[in-house]
Order: C-alpha cells, then sequence, then structure tokens
C-alpha cells in the first residue's frame, strides 16, 4: 500500500515538473511572438472580395418561344423534372419537363372551339345555298308575271282605255318588282360571300391557334441544344431554377452550357471601397475547393450603379474578374477568394496596423523593444499593413500590440515629425473642404438649392414635406409660401450645421421670402381678375 503511494506521488510530481517546464516554454514563444520587425519592399494596396466562378460563355438550355405567337397568351409555366446540375448532356440529350396542365386545358378549349367554327361553317354554307335558290325561283316567277302582264296588255289594244291604262300599271308593276328582286338578289349574294369570308378567317385563325398550341406543347419536353455540362439558371433574384420554379416568356433559359475553356468570377465590392477598382486591374485568385493551387486574373468591367443584395445592409457593386488561362478543375458556381490589387508602392517600409498606437491629439507611433516610443509618419494602408513614410527603419523590433505597462515608456523619439502629422492633417482637411466645395457648386450648376448638400436625411425629408404642403403643389405658379415653416427650416440648418465663421443673416432670408410670398400672392391676385374680365368679354 505505502509503496503505491509512493509512486503515485513520484508521478504526479514529474507531472507538475514537465507541466511546469512547457508552460515556460511557451510562454517564451509567446514572448517572441510580442514583437515583429519593420520591413521594406512591395507594399500591395488590395481589396479582398468573395466572388463565384462562372463560364464567360455559354449556351443558353431554353423552354419554348411564346413571343413568336401572338395567339398564346403569356405565362409563366413551372418546371416539373429537371436533371441534375453538373450532369454531362451531349446535343439532343433530355434536360427538363415543364408542366403542360394550363396548357393542354387551352388546347381541349381551343380544339373545341375549332369544332363550333367548322359546324357554323358547314351551316352557313347549307343555309346560303337554300336562301339564294329561293330568291332565284322568284326572280323566275316575276319574270313569268312580267310575261303574263306584257300579252295582257297587248291583248287589251281594243280594250277601252281604262282597261289599256290598266294592263300598262300591271306591266310595270311587274317590271319593277323583278329590278327589285334581281337587286336584293346581288346584295344577298355579296352578303353571302362577306360572311363567308368572316368565318373561313375565324376558321383559319382557330386552326393556327390550335397549331401554336400543339407546337409550344411540342416543346415541353426540353433536350440540350449542344453538348456540355448542365448548369441550372440564376434568376434576378441569385437563386438557381429548380425542379418547382418557373420560366417566363420574357426569361425562358431553364440551364445553361458553360463554355469550362474562359471562366470568370463574378464578385461584389463594397459601396466603401469600389472607388478603388478599375478595370485592367490585376487579382489574385484562390479558389476554396483547392486553396493550394493560386490563379491571376484581370478586372473587365465595374458596375456604375449600386445594388442591395437580400440580408445585407450595405449597397455593393458588381465587379467581374476574368481568370487568366484555363484550368480543367475549374467549375462553375466554386466559391473564390479575390484580392483585387488597387496600387503597388515599391521600396517602402511597412509594420502591421496592430503596432500602431494613436495619442488623444492624434500623433501616431509605436512602442521598440528597447522600452522607447517613436512617432512615426503614415501613409497608404492596406488590410493588414500600413506604410510608415517616416520614423522607421527596416529591422527595428517592436511591440505588435500595446504592452502590458505601456507607461514605462516614458522617453518619446521624433517628436520633430509631430510637425509633419499635424501639416499633413491640415493638408487632408484642406482638401476634403476644396471637393466639398466643389461638389457643392457643381450641385448648384446642376439646379439645386444652395446648401442643400450640407442637409441631413431628417431635415431633407422636412423640406420635402414643407413643399408638398404648399397650396398649388410643387413648382406652381401664383401660390402662397407658408413663410413661418420656412424660417423655421432655415433656422434647423443653421444649427445643425454648426460651421465656423459667425451666425448666417436669417433676417435676410426671412425679408426674401416674405417679400416673394407677397410678390406671388399679389400676381395671383391679378392673374384671378383677368381671367374674370376675360370670361365677362366671352359672354
Amino acid at each position: 500500500m505505502k509503496r503505491t503511494i509512493i509512486i503515485t506521488a513520484i508521478v504526479a510530481v514529474i507531472a507538475i515538473i514537465v507541466l511546469i517546464v512547457v508552460n515556460r516554454v511557451g510562454a517564451k514563444k509567446d514572448i517572441a511572438n510580442l514583437y515583429v520587425e519593420a520591413k521594406k519592399g512591395q507594399f500591395d494596396i488590395v481589396v479582398t472580395t468573395t466572388g463565384e466562378l462562372q463560364a464567360e460563355n455559354s449556351t443558353d438550355i431554353k423552354g419554348p418561344e411564346f413571343t413568336q405567337s401572338r395567339n398564346i397568351r403569356a405565362m409563366d409555366i413551372k418546371i416539373t423534372d429537371l436533371v441534375a446540375e453538373g450532369t454531362e448532356v451531349k446535343a439532343g440529350d433530355y434536360v427538363a419537363t415543364l408542366d403542360r396542365t394550363s396548357f393542354d386545358n387551352s388546347l381541349k378549349d381551343e380544339l373545341e372551339r375549332l369544332t363550333t367554327y367548322e359546324t357554323n361553317l358547314e351551316v352557313k354554307i347549307l343555309d346560303t345555298a337554300v336562301t339564294l335558290s329561293n330568291l332565284r325561283d322568284n326572280i323566275k316567277n316575276l319574270r313569268f308575271t312580267k310575261e303574263e302582264a306584257e300579252i295582257t296588255l297587248q291583248q287589251s289594244k281594243y280594250e277601252p282605255p281604262t282597261t289599256i291604262r290598266q294592263a300598262e300599271i300591271a306591266v310595270d308593276k311587274a317590271q319593277r318588282s323583278l329590278d327589285q328582286s334581281l337587286k336584293s338578289y346581288t346584295l344577298r349574294v355579296e352578303q353571302a360571300k362577306s360572311d363567308m369570308k368572316t368565318i373561313k378567317n375565324n376558321l383559319a385563325e382557330q386552326r393556327q391557334r390550335v397549331k401554336d398550341l400543339q407546337d409550344v406543347l411540342s416543346k415541353f419536353i426540353i433536350s440540350a441544344p449542344s453538348s456540355g455540362m448542365v448548369i441550372y439558371k440564376r434568376d434576378r433574384s441569385g437563386s438557381k431554377r429548380k425542379v418547382g420554379s418557373s420560366i417566363s416568356p420574357w426569361d425562358n433559359v431553364v440551364a445553361t452550357l458553360p463554355d469550362l475553356s474562359t471562366m470568370i468570377s463574378k464578385t461584389y465590392v463594397n459601396e466603401i471601397d469600389v472607388s478603388k477598382v478599375k478595370t485592367g486591374q490585376k487579382v489574385d485568385i484562390l479558389v476554396d475547393a483547392f486553396p493550394e493551387k493560386k490563379y491571376s486574373g484581370t478586372v473587365t468591367s465595374v458596375a456604375n450603379i449600386g445594388e442591395q443584395l437580400p440580408n445585407a445592409d450595405a449597397k455593393v457593386f458588381e465587379v467581374v474578374i476574368k481568370v487568366d488561362g484555363s484550368d480543367p478543375i475549374l467549375r462553375p458556381s466554386m466559391t473564390t477568394g479575390n484580392q483585387v490589387i488597387t496600387k503597388t508602392i515599391n521600396d517602402v517600409t511597412y509594420i502591421p496596423l496592430e503596432c500602431v498606437q494613436t495619442r488623444a491629439d492624434s500623433i501616431t507611433f509605436v512602442y521598440f523593444k528597447n522600452g522607447d516610443k517613436q512617432v512615426v509618419v503614415l501613409g497608404e494602408s492596406n488590410e493588414n499593413n500600413v506604410v510608415v513614410e517616416q520614423g522607421l527603419e527596416p529591422g527595428t523590433l517592436m511591440y505588435l500590440s500595446t504592452p502590458e505597462e505601456p507607461d514605462k515608456f516614458n522617453k518619446l523619439l521624433g517628436e520633430e515629425l509631430i510637425t509633419v502629422i499635424k501639416e499633413k492633417e491640415k493638408a487632408k482637411k484642406e482638401e476634403e473642404r476644396r471637393a466639398k466645395e466643389e461638389a457643392a457648386r457643381s450641385f448648384e450648376n446642376r439646379g439645386g438649392m444652395p446648401g442643400m448638400m450640407e442637409m441631413t436625411p431628417e431635415m431633407m425629408q422636412q423640406f420635402q414635406n414643407m413643399r408638398g404642403n404648399m397650396p398649388g403643389g410643387q413648382g406652381g405658379q401664383g401660390r402662397t409660401r407658408d413663410t413661418a415653416a420656412m424660417r423655421r427650416f432655415m433656422q434647423m440648418r443653421n444649427n445643425q450645421q454648426g460651421q465656423p465663421g459667425g451666425v448666417r443673416d436669417t433676417s435676410a432670408r426671412r425679408r426674401n421670402f416674405n417679400q416673394t410670398g407677397t410678390q406671388q400672392g399679389t400676381q395671383q391676385n391679378m392673374n384671378q381678375t383677368r381671367q374674370t374680365q376675360q370670361t365677362t368679354v366671352n359672354r
């Protein structure tokens, strides 16, 4: 028993000693990791984004072309079956099936309507034949009646004048009845021709409508137009079209067959960084599926209009990057990490961003390993490092972060650089001020109201509300301004601006607004008087 206890105690002591040694070694490594050297060399300013591989060129696998026929009503059609994405197909192979339910019902209705038109045509032909036959018989009978009246007239030449006159009247009546029947027959023939033409045209249109529906339905089983790999089409929202999705007459692409010989990476850049990205810039590309391989590319297009992606707060701009060369292992929809090299600076000294400390007066400095502090003048920066224009030499050791006892670093080196930093900051503010003034002048030249560029969004909304509440609507002539509301608005703008240089002369603005309102009110009364006088004169 005692022997077991002794062995256990020895093992515990050895374990404790091993832990102490390991902790000391780890602490030494941690201390070594607290320091970094200032490096000198090429400094790249990059914009890092995540993108998705796509084929630069592809062949669309389309559904039926609805727009080619005006007889078919446009509607969305669901995809009921679709081969798996990534399937290798050859020209003519099956790809997808569309829902036929609605079109089958439409075809059934149109076939019934076609049968009705054909029946109506047959009935119309029979009715027209009977009607015209009766008219011809009536004309023949009227001719006989006329001949009888003429014979009666010839036989009555020795009769009294009254009898002769009656015979002449009978002949005239018979002739008139015959003429009227002939004219009526001609009109009925023309009417029958017109009715038959209308029915035949309707029948032809109905037959064409049925044929179009049958042609469209024959294309509801979609085949591949060429060989390739099937990639699902993305709609405007970015979702892939799959079983249950719909295609429309204006966007009838079901899937695509990409050309994998040339690939692009489509990505989105934040509105803050998009001004740095230009076409022609080089890009370093990493594919998540193959982290050991690196690719290069070039920016080919940068969108001019931003958009807001789903589940995102900031606006982004679409950027297309063409991948240099080709690699058969690359596939569409693979995720890429893109580093757009927006600027390259050669032969400069740079350090990690974590090394830089900032005082309350915006003076930047670093902690040296030897216990001193050094003022540094900073330049361009990227996501990880920053250029040091003055204050550091390559190879200098410094703390990677704030040391545990920063108060012990009493000596500050490079105090003469404080003036350089302040001058640089002053020049930066002056440049920003000039840019702001230039933007304001450009806005006013385009017809904007002076001072409008300085408004906050809340002030802009309140100003628009006040304009909307003015009588006569926006831009109306002869309206009376709400000068009290305008005075309150201008006072609020002056209070929120807080710009140096004294108090604005708001009284002059109030007098200007009051005079404008009075003049416009007087002009309105004069216009109304002229309109009344003109109305009186017209009456």
